[in-house]
């Protein structure tokens, strides 16, 4: 069985990082400029690195499928960006942050990428702050915090409802500074298609320009994938329609290893799917979490509104079940209890498949707080309403309104239905310390990477991550190999490595276009997300997992005889990118429901029902399961396993518990 080395620096702990960036190889100004680097993906990971390389003096080529980097997926993010500033004085720290990042992810995670992450996550708030980002200030000027789930503090920086669009605004406008400056060359509409490799390194890939159908290769002396999650699987997700697996599928077939598949973190507060018309989810931030109480009516099938259900007739199970961090459990968690609370019976809307996340407290006490701050000792309950909501709006308005203008209920004056939805993947290509895949030269950088998060994310940590990837790690690693490749000229793209690999995409584009089935694309992508979200979604089982293998290799096969795609190939042809995605899908489908199969435990968001506590937690198996997965394409529909053991030698493991 191959060794994973994951070249994780010698020393303690809170050292590795400073002690590797003191001695990591260099490359000198003169060579950097003889270096090219290609950079798929212009979201915040995408975007931060491209901009630092070039910064650096490497010349950098930008490829993104949409018209412009702003459209990337990482504007949906909401509710904020984690740091170790301890701003609040309430007992944070780098530490602190490591280990809630470390316990939260079921302890799944390399302790010595956690840790850097948490180290570096100060300097990004101060990146951002310098070029404009508008965080969230307090009266007296410094920068506002808020508390998100599997925390004790409030560590979360925030711009509004908004804040991955803004950090986004930041990272983009270094970016355009430096195409404004010749370092860097944007390919928009552009998707890559393959990785090319030569004599084992990656030294390239292969795109096709969306409005032309026309194929292109580019040449790399590295290449870094910065394309986000693979949600989308699932169909029905809170990701952006684009977001898709496709460039992280084509390098895995060309010798990266998939990590850990099955980890998939369901978001608790999504608005809930209200028909079969959807094609995706709308999320609701987790800060929402901070001031709202989730809860069900304590009666099983209550058909009354909710405002018409008194005080001690609600169940507010979060705070009844984990009331030391009551509604502001993980995100796996809360989840979970709200997939048992409507599954039991006590769901509420007309599909009754929702819960309440109710905001008339926080309204009342934020009102009162203002009444006091003015001087009011008699207010009335108008005043203190209108107050409170006031407060409300300027926190959280711009999610308020989105809500309202989706269900058309206001969430001012009745609570919000929410419901658990397929949000962030902490699986992705295995990378080492350097963020670098089993492929030389080729690289992984944010949620297209497994490193940080193990078997669930934080809220407030891909965005930390992202940034931290392509601002303060990259720019020292990728230095490791490049510093051996600066007598590398630049290879021809008309050698026969990249001629043979365009070959194949061309091939690949027009087997597709020659099924002329009779069922379009979408038939096959909701087959798969619904055997997806039933089988391997909140809750998997052995029994389950087996017959869902089995089905989606007849799905595949189906797609394969009688997927329908118009058009033409050589033009602007979005059926034919969606159909070579969700040929992709399947095929990762297939492997997702193989590792969560192959993992007799359950741990943070992989849930095998087989395995758990008396009181339906996640049972763990430390003895055989802590390590990270990492999944060796061999041929179709065949994997072989490789492991990388996790070592704990900071804290001690233990049975998560946020009671």
């Amino acid at each position: 069985m191959t060794k994973l080395d994951a070249k994780i620096p010698e020393g303690a702990l809170a050292d590795k990082w400073t002690k590797y960036r003191s001695s990591v190889s260099l490359v000198n100004p003169a060579n950097k400029r003889s270096l090219e680097i290609i950079v798929v993906g212009s979201g915040l990971a995408g975007a931060s690195a491209a901009a630092s390389l070039a910064e650096l003096g490497y010349k950098v080529k930008v490829f993104c499928f949409q018209d412009s980097p702003r459209r990337a997926h990482s504007i949906a993010a909401q509710g904020g960006i984690n740091a170790a500033k301890n701003y609040q004085n309430d007992g944070d720290s780098v530490y602190r942050l490591f280990y809630d990042t470390i316990k939260g992810g079921d302890y799944r995670a390399r302790e010595a990428n956690v840790h850097r992450l948490s180290e570096v996550s100060g300097s990004i708030i101060d990146q951002c702050v310098a070029q404009g980002v508008p965080f969230a200030r307090e009266y007296g000027g410094l920068l506002s915090n808020r508390s998100f789930g599997g925390t004790q503090v409030q560590r979360t920086f925030y711009a509004a409802g908004q804040t991955g669009q803004q950090l986004l605004l930041g990272a983009y406008s270094a970016l355009q500074r430096q195409v404004g400056m010749g370092n860097v060359k944007m390919y928009t509409r552009h998707e890559m298609l393959d990785v090319v490799t030569i004599d084992g390194k990656a030294r390239g890939i292969i795109a096709r320009d969306s409005v032309t159908g026309a194929l292109e290769r580019h040449f790399g002396h590295a290449v870094l994938l910065c394309t986000g999650g693979y949600g989308n699987v699932f169909y029905l997700s809170t990701n952006a329609m684009g977001s898709n697996v496709t460039a992280a599928w084509k390098a895995h077939k060309k010798g990266a290893f998939f990590a850990n598949p099955c980890y998939t973190q369901i978001h608790p507060t999504c608005i809930p799917v209200s028909g079969d018309h959807q094609s995706k989810l709308t999320l609701m931030s987790e800060s929402l979490r901070n001031d709202g109480r989730i809860w069900v009516p304590k009666k099983q099938n209550d058909n009354r509104k909710a405002n018409e259900i008194p005080e001690d007739e609600r169940d507010y199970y979060l705070e009844r079940r984990y009331p030391a961090f009551g509604n502001l459990v993980p995100r796996d968690i809360a989840s979970r209890a709200a997939k048992e609370r409507c599954d039991a019976g006590y769901g509420v809307g007309t599909s009754k498949m929702a819960v309440y996340l109710d905001y008339a407290a926080a309204i009342i006490r934020y009102g009162k707080g203002e009444a006091n701050k003015n001087n009011m000792h008699n207010p009335s309950d108008e005043e203190i309403q209108a107050m409170g909501k006031a407060v409300v709006k300027e926190k959280y308005g711009n999610l308020f309104d989105m809500y309202k203008q989706i269900t058309g209920e206001d969430p001012y004056e009745v609570p919000m239905r929410i419901y658990p939805a397929v949000h962030y993947t902490m699986g992705g290509l295995w990378v080492d310390y350097n963020l670098m895949t089993t492929v030389p030269g080729l690289y992984a950088l944010g949620e297209a990477n497994f490193s940080d998060h193990g078997a669930n994310r934080l809220g407030a940590s891909a965005l930390m991550q992202g940034l931290a990837d392509g601002y303060f790690v990259i720019p020292y690693t990728i230095g490791a190999y490049l510093a051996s490749e600066i007598r590398t000229p630049a290879m021809s793209t008309d050698s026969e490595d990249f001629v043979a690999a365009e070959k194949a995409v061309r091939d690949r584009l027009e087997t597709l276009m020659n099924i002329k089935g009779n069922k379009p694309v979408d038939y096959f992508h909701k087959r798969l997300g619904k055997i997806m979200w039933d089988e391997c979604g909140m809750a998997r089982s052995a029994e389950g997992l087996k017959a869902s293998i089995k089905e989606i290799q007849a799905l595949q096969k189906e797609f394969w005889s009688d997927v329908k795609i118009p058009g033409e190939i050589d033009n602007l042809n979005p059926e034919l990118e969606k159909a070579g995605r969700v040929a992709d899908f399947l095929e990762l489908g297939e492997l997702m429901c193989i590792d969560a199969l192959d993992r007799n435990e359950s741990c943070g968001g992989h849930f095998r029902t087989e395995y758990q506590t008396e009181d339906g937690e996640a049972l763990r198996d430390d003895e055989k399961y802590a390590y990270v997965a990492a999944w060796e394409y061999e041929k179709q529909s065949t994997f072989k396993l490789h492991k990388e053991e996790l070592k704990y030698e900071n804290i001690k493991i233990a049975q998560r518990s946020y009671k």
